[in-house]
């Protein structure tokens, strides 16, 4: 992939800005030299384009060759018509006989154009709305596809969705611009084509239109580049729009928006930041408008100043009707011709800005990748886990979410860990899966450093269900089949998994069963209760064929019988297994081999239930803390 053209200057800095009001701020106006950088983002799109479907390119680019000389022929036709005409009305005066059948001839001839061209243009639209559809299909994918490559940092970076909105936006009607771009080509033919006739009659005409519309193609270009920098600067603002748009009309927060009467509150959030969008665009659009009427008005005086050059030469004689009638409809086609191939200049340097963000985004890359070589995770796991001194910051921050780590988790092992909001338990979940890389020290596998094993065979021997798991709006089946996605067909597997994990009790009550559509976002859809939703958690984590399970809360929204029932069959989910639980219940902790204590990203404790109790440290008490409310 070709390098994409970098932002303007000062838009990476506004990046990272916090949202305030972008149309306050004076932008930087693109150089020339930028304007010119930005076409070089048509090469990788017309290679995108001819790998999409070749023999669709192959037809649109004969459709059109074919197209552009329709109009030359059109009007060379009607200069013979309104030629033969005249000679007929000259014959009937002087009383000699009319040849009919060259008028049939010629009115046969334009038919057979007219009948071809559109013809021509319907089999052109098909072909480009096919190709259209199947090339944002597949941008889409890509998009896809190599968001799924990146790494969760990037998913924590407010940027970060700032520039995959835009690439986004690029996903649908961005073959318009392969369109223009051929449409620019069609009608450079047809120019050529009527050009090589007014410079047979009259030279001096093709000089006087690029006069009269190269204006209005330099205010075109001056506009495009304003156009794209006010959206630019505006994307956190639009995104903030649709999350507003979204919150105030969401099954997710229904409930919340109507108790607390948030509704006026959202909307007039929303119509106050719509506004000022609003207001800087109209600012510029009337701008806009007014340079391009005035820009206009250049051209059509040019138009007229020509006609009138050639009415005065035909009747002086130089010139026929027929004639007459061709050099006008030549010169006004012409004339438009070169405008629209201009404007259309204009458009595909205006879209050749907005292709940026489409590469830009394609260009970033994942920092956690397998090393070449790279091994695959041992079957089965021999030593375990080791933290080394392991400490972590995310990205962007000064503070250490996590320092001076350092344990062992061993197969088999079931190791809990216990700590405030904050101190860093799922933070030390992230690294063990090698979400993210330790800033210091270094984590092992069998004694082999994690950063040497292949990424996808460690995530496969992990299985992470954490408290904020998705509730895929998917039947109930697949959103236990996402736990091991190629068991998402073997429904035997399934429904042992949602039976061990009591979401068989859930499914029990659709008429449906598993393949019960959940969630209110589509028709027939049902929500589920917390506990509901907790049960069909599990069940992945009982489906996936995993060596190590993380378990985030895992039973928090359950009631009490059903947290009873799944503590009686937590040693079967975990038997052979190394586990990691992270829990603020101490019913469940107590149950761990192991525990940990993290205080301040720290691990300031560690044994078992019993050991910390009678140490009479901080997990002693947080014990008696929660075993006094249930006295």
């Amino acid at each position: 992939m070709t390098s994409s053209v970098p932002p303007f200057r000062g838009q990476q800095a506004r990046m990272n800005r916090p949202l305030t009001s972008p149309s306050q701020e004076q932008e930087p106006k693109p150089t020339w030299r930028e304007r010119l950088r930005a076409l070089r983002n048509l090469r990788p799109l017309l290679g995108m384009v001819w790998q999409t479907h070749r023999g669709y390119v192959v037809a649109i680019l004969a459709l059109r060759a074919l197209r552009a000389v329709v109009p030359v022929a059109v009007l060379w036709i009607g200069k013979l018509i309104i030629d033969w005409a005249k000679a007929g009305m000259d014959l009937y005066h002087q009383g000699q006989p009319i040849h009919w059948d060259s008028l049939v001839v010629l009115l046969g001839v334009g038919l057979g154009i007219a009948v071809a061209g559109d013809a021509l243009a319907r089999a052109d639209t098909l072909v480009e709305s096919l190709l259209g559809d199947l090339f944002s299909n597949r941008v889409s994918v890509r998009l896809m596809e190599h968001a799924t490559t990146l790494d969760l940092r990037h998913y924590e970076d407010s940027g970060f969705y700032d520039r995959l909105e835009r690439a986004r936006q690029q996903t649908v009607g961005r073959i318009a611009l392969i369109a223009i771009v051929l449409s620019s080509l069609q009608d450079l033919i047809t120019l050529i084509s009527l050009a090589a006739a007014l410079v047979l009659y009259l030279p001096w005409l093709l000089a006087l239109l690029a006069l009269a519309v190269i204006p209005s193609f330099l205010g075109e270009t001056h506009y495009a580049s304003l156009g794209y920098s006010l959206l630019y600067r505006w994307t956190p603002e639009r995104r903030q729009l649709d999350y507003l748009r979204y919150t105030a009309a969401s099954d997710e927060t229904a409930k919340e928006i109507k108790l607390f009467g948030l509704s006026r509150w959202l909307t007039e959030r929303y119509a106050k930041l719509a506004d000022a969008f609003y207001e800087a665009n109209k600012k510029l659009a009337i701008r806009h408008s007014a340079v391009s009427a005035l820009l206009t008005t250049v051209g059509t005086v040019g138009y007229y100043g020509a006609y009138a050059v050639i009415i005065y030469l035909t009747v002086l004689g130089r010139f026929t009707i027929g004639t007459l009638t061709f050099l006008a409809g030549s010169f006004q086609q012409s004339r438009e011709l070169i405008q629209r191939i201009l404007l259309s200049t204009s458009q595909i340097y205006e879209q050749s800005l907005y292709l940026a963000d489409l590469f830009a985004f394609f260009e970033m890359r994942p920092a956690i990748v397998s090393r070449d070589g790279a091994r695959a995770v041992p079957q089965p796991i021999r030593r375990g886990f080791e933290f080394r001194d392991v400490g972590f910051r995310y990205p962007g921050g000064e503070a250490w979410a996590v320092r001076h780590l350092s344990f062992t988790l061993a197969p088999g092992e079931r190791l809990a860990l216990v700590g405030e909001n904050g101190a860093g338990k799922t933070t030390l979940t992230k690294l063990l899966a090698r979400l993210y890389d330790p800033d210091e020290g270094a984590i092992l596998l069998d004694g082999v450093d994690l950063r040497d094993y292949d990424v996808a065979s460690l995530h496969r021997s992990i299985g992470v269900i954490f408290q904020d798991f998705v509730r895929y709006a998917m039947v109930l089946r697949e959103n236990i089949g996402v736990g091991e996605i190629g068991a998402v067909e073997d429904h035997d597997r399934i429904r042992q998994a949602a039976e061990r994990s009591l979401a068989a009790s859930v499914a029990a009550r659709f008429p449906k069963g598993f393949d019960q559509m959940l969630g209110r976002r589509f028709e027939e859809g049902i929500e589920l209760s917390g506990g509901e939703w907790q049960k069909v958690a599990l069940a992945r984590a009982y489906l996936r064929e995993a060596q190590v399970l993380i378990l985030d809360e895992p039973t928090a929204a359950l009631d009490a019988r059903a947290e009873f029932e799944v503590f009686s069959r937590f040693a079967e989910l975990t038997h052979g297994r190394a586990a990691v639980l992270i829990s603020h219940r101490f019913s469940t902790v107590r149950m761990a081999d192991r525990i940990l204590v993290l205080e301040n990203g720290q691990i300031t404790e560690q044994g078992t239930h019993d050991t910390l109790v009678a140490r009479g440290g901080t997990y002693a008490e947080l014990f008696k803390l929660q075993a006094a409310g249930y006295r």
